[in-house]
């Protein structure tokens, strides 16, 4: 199997590493606009990773091309890549790339191949912890998603400018705007994380989760954050990011019934938010190519993955989820 990563910043690099150490994978070809940092990470792969060299706008040879590169340019990318017959795995947690990517169901159907969109931490795993959650429902009507942390600087970058701006809540069957930055409530993750103020966000999760779970109510996804952040997030970042990211968390909440009664459950993780977004995308990939997703099409991973296996399997990679174990908040407004 041959799998291409484009995108060689601090995801990228995490998925390369990781799928070099799964069997059946023979190539990982990496792509970056920064010849440097291409070298780089290419040279510290080993002798089974290569740098593509080859036109931007072809895509790379490959069974699996995993997307890891800036917000904005993922939707062009995949087009491509299904054209000339290749599964697609994106990390992106860009609205907009999501919103772009899932409108490429219809041709990834047709031509029997996946794109997987959000393949990462948050979105990504968290979608993961929503499946398993409503798994032990007879009825799910709410999920809300809270993250902390970055990965790398894009991720770093990304979750500045998600800060600003307008985002949406689905609630009742329609989409609500709300701006971004407001409806502060204190969300409970993972140790060593902790309690952490979260705010509205520009985050993909409700788009995604809406599309995997027909019929729920209420989706919502929170981002921790400080009074700074949220009043520069208009502005150019202030200081450089961090060139992989500190560690982050997420937290999944699920409502719905058991029986005649209302029950909550929440799960969560905690990692460096790199390292596990590149582990997620390279299982995705991996999974792709052996036909081990669901249906084609173009989808996250709630609706994708069967999620016991998977998260089993990111458990023996290090990525492990917990259960919360204790009494919930209301809803979030």
């Amino acid at each position: 199997m041959r799998v291409a990563i484009v995108g060689a910043g601090a995801a990228g690099a995490r998925a390369a590493r990781q799928l070099l150490s799964t069997d059946g994978v023979e190539r990982v070809l990496v792509r970056d606009v920064d010849g440097a940092r291409l070298r780089a990470v290419v040279e510290g792969l080993g002798a089974r990773a290569g740098a593509d060299t080859g036109p931007w706008t072809s895509p790379p040879d490959a069974a699996v091309v995993v997307l890891a590169g800036p917000a904005g340019t993922h939707a062009g990318s995949a087009a491509r890549a299904l054209e000339a017959g290749r599964h697609v795995v994106s990390v992106s947690d860009d609205i907009d790339d999501v919103r772009a990517l899932l409108g490429l169901d219809l041709e990834a159907r047709e031509r029997g191949l996946h794109v997987v969109v959000g393949a990462g931490f948050s979105p990504g795993m968290s979608c993961l912890l929503a499946r398993h959650a409503a798994a032990s429902f007879d009825e799910i009507d709410e999920i809300h998603v809270a993250k902390s942390g970055t990965g790398g600087p894009a991720c770093a970058r990304q979750h500045h400018r998600a800060l600003s701006g307008w985002t949406e809540d689905w609630r009742d069957g329609a989409w609500v705007r709300r701006r971004a930055g407001s409806g502060r409530e204190l969300c409970w993750f993972p140790d060593p994380v902790g309690a952490a103020d979260c705010y509205r966000a520009r985050l993909p999760e409700p788009r995604l989760l809406v599309h995997a779970f027909r019929g729920v109510e209420r989706a919502t996804a929170r981002m921790a954050a400080t009074r700074r952040d949220r009043m520069s997030a208009p502005l150019p970042m202030l200081r450089p990011p961090h060139p992989e990211g500190t560690v982050g968390a997420v937290r999944v909440e699920v409502r719905g019934r058991r029986g005649r009664a209302r029950e909550v459950a929440v799960l969560g993780a905690v990692d460096r938010p790199a390292v596990s977004a590149g582990t997620v995308a390279a299982l995705a990939a991996v999974w792709a190519a052996e036909r081990r997703l669901g249906p084609p099409g173009a989808a996250g991973l709630a609706a994708l993955a069967t999620p016991v296996p998977f998260l089993a399997e990111l458990a023996r990679r290090g990525v492990r989820a917990a259960v919360f174990e204790g009494r919930s908040a209301p809803s979030p407004a």
